[in-house]
């Protein structure tokens, strides 16, 4: 039995108000544009998609315009090397999606001559790209009718049909009711129900008496659309411990390595740190001198609670030679993520 009921979605309504208040995006095509026959960049489109995953758009609009900048074609961000797709990502977290992204440049160019596949299905053969992205690039790109589901979109329908479970044990159920409803018009029309998940039926405010589905809206008939979705049970999240060691040689020149390439952060730049382990142990330094405490760098991974004792030294360069000194002033142009330049900041390094 479906937990999600039938109900048809006005997907008329919903054009006809995004055609009105559509979002002004760096990577989107307007409707009045896309009416009059301008089609979407399908480069530009994947680029954002994959930026937006756990992000928001105020977040990714400088990291967008910047990467388009830099690398204005598939073909460019295919040549462009690693470490430095890497440096330029550094701060949008979540770095397994820059190394798929690279892959993916280069599989489009090496495998289909720089031309993005027009089907949801073949998008889908390319690394990195998932359920989601490969539905929203055919639709948005192509118009292909296929129904895009994102979280916005998972709160939009789990208020319009009054979910009565979590979204995640319901995703295929509203996947279908979705794709019943999808119109010609697929590109606009999913754009238009990520708009109204991100202004009109946002996380913390139902604006309800504007919103074009407010008719069939069947949290918003029952008056209390906040109480959609309904939230998950959470599982208490683990704590792991560890230190990081912050060295600097006379000049102030600070020594930073890359991360392994398997892994959390893989091929990242970081400051040596302890293993990271459900205990509190005593630091381990990496060579004898005098150690200074910087305090404690608390950071927030998707499964776990990271707590890190920061230690600052000055040591002699020739102790070190698999990675390398960098002077201060460059330190924001070094593809630290978010965690190390919370450490560099501890130790004084801001």
């Amino acid at each position: 039995m479906s937990l999600v009921s039938p109900q048809p979605i006005d997907a008329g309504a919903v054009l006809a108000w995004y055609d009105r208040h559509a979002r002004d995006l760096p990577w989107r095509i307007s409707p009045a544009a896309r009416s009059a026959g301008v089609m979407p960049d399908p480069y530009r489109v994947w680029l954002s998609e994959v930026m937006l995953q756990q992000t928001t758009v105020a977040a990714v609009k400088t990291y967008f315009i910047r990467f388009t900048t830099l690398w204005p074609s598939v073909f460019d961000l295919a040549t462009a090397p690693l470490d430095a797709v890497l440096r330029e990502w550094a701060g949008l977290g979540y770095y397994a999606r820059a190394r798929n992204l690279h892959a993916c440049a280069r599989a489009v160019v090496e495998q289909h001559g720089g031309v993005f596949p027009q089907s949801a299905a073949a998008l889908a053969s390319l690394p990195g790209i998932g359920a989601y992205t490969s539905a929203a690039i055919a639709a948005i790109c192509f118009d292909e009718r296929v129904a895009v589901l994102d979280g916005n979109l998972d709160r939009v329908l789990a208020r319009y049909f009054a979910l009565s479970v979590p979204v995640r044990e319901a995703k295929d159920g509203l996947r279908a009711a979705l794709q019943v409803n999808v119109p010609n018009r697929s590109g606009d029309f999913a754009q238009a129900m990520m708009d109204l998940g991100a202004t009109i039926c946002a996380p913390r405010v139902a604006s309800c008496l504007i919103c074009p589905l407010h008719s069939g809206c069947r949290a918003s008939q029952q008056g209390e659309p906040l109480a959609y979705p309904i939230k998950p049970v959470k599982a208490a999240r683990p704590v792991r411990r560890g230190h990081a060691f912050v060295m600097t040689d006379a000049g102030g020149d600070v020594y930073l390595q890359t991360r392994p390439g398997k892994g959390l952060l893989a091929g990242m730049t970081e400051v040596p740190t302890s293993d990271w382990t459900g205990e509190a142990n005593d630091p381990a330094y990496p060579v004898a001198t005098e150690w200074r405490h910087r305090g404690q760098v608390i950071h927030i991974f998707t499964h776990f609670r990271l707590e890190l004792e920061v230690w600052s030294a000055v040591v002699a360069p020739e102790s070190f030679d698999e990675g390398w000194w960098s002077p201060p002033g460059a330190l924001k142009g070094e593809a630290l993520p978010t965690l190390f330049r919370k450490v560099l900041a501890q130790a004084g390094f801001d």
